[in-house]
């Protein structure tokens, strides 16, 4: 289906605006409100809260319209499950198939986020852009279009809405950050079992920390 410009615009000016906070969780979307704002006809519009609506971003409520999801722990807690199993093969295939060039510009991007947390150890892992996500950046160097498509247009929305609601746990980032560390080893070392073991592995551990912080 071809998508006009205008809707594609719209689009990503709603992802960014919901998935950054700036539209909160449980938020309502007014399509006539978006189209004078943004000075287009409500069409484009439409199209852009229907994708919206097919990534599970935002949801129609009975008698209240359309509204940003409020996601809750356990439905963060089923995205994690779901998400070792799909990381688990990108990473494993992103061990043969990635360029030097994607595995260069991958160990550049975990050394820039290296430098970051140097700043507050105990902050965060902010991975906001989509150049600069470590998990986009294995998605996209997989090889397999159909996984890619899956995981950065379909599910990487829904887990950073889920991020929005529930905040990192304190003192994960830097964590997280040696757990890439370990994945990148892998895939420069063209270990493709070693790669899906340590992404399984970096996933578990964000999961059991969410648990952990729950209680």
């Amino acid at each position: 289906m071809m998508r006009s410009n205008q809707s594609e615009t719209i689009y990503r000016s709603l992802t960014r605006a919901i998935l950054s906070g700036e539209i909160s969780p449980g938020a309502k979307i007014s399509e006539p409100a978006i189209a004078e704002q943004m000075g287009v006809s409500r069409a484009p519009v439409r199209e852009a809260i229907r994708r919206l609506q097919e990534r599970g971003v935002v949801t129609y409520v009975a008698n209240q319209g359309v509204r940003v999801v409020s996601p809750t722990l356990s439905d963060f807690l089923a995205l994690l499950d779901v998400r070792e199993a799909l990381e688990a093969m990108a990473c494993r295939l992103a061990a043969t198939k990635m360029s030097v060039g994607e595995v260069e510009h991958l160990q550049r991007t975990v050394e820039a986020h290296g430098r970051a947390l140097d700043a507050d150890p105990h902050g965060p892992y902010l991975q906001d852009d989509y150049d600069t996500d470590f998990h986009v950046q294995v998605a996209r160097g997989c090889g397999n279009p159909v996984l890619t498509e899956l995981l950065c247009d379909q599910f990487y929305p829904r887990l950073k809405l889920c991020r929005a609601k529930h905040r990192s746990v304190k003192g994960r980032g830097l964590a997280a950050w040696k757990e890439h560390l370990r994945i990148v080893e892998a895939i420069v070392e063209r270990d493709p079992e070693g790669a899906e073991f340590q992404m399984r592995r970096h996933v578990k551990a964000a999961r059991a920390a969410l648990v952990e912080a729950s209680q």
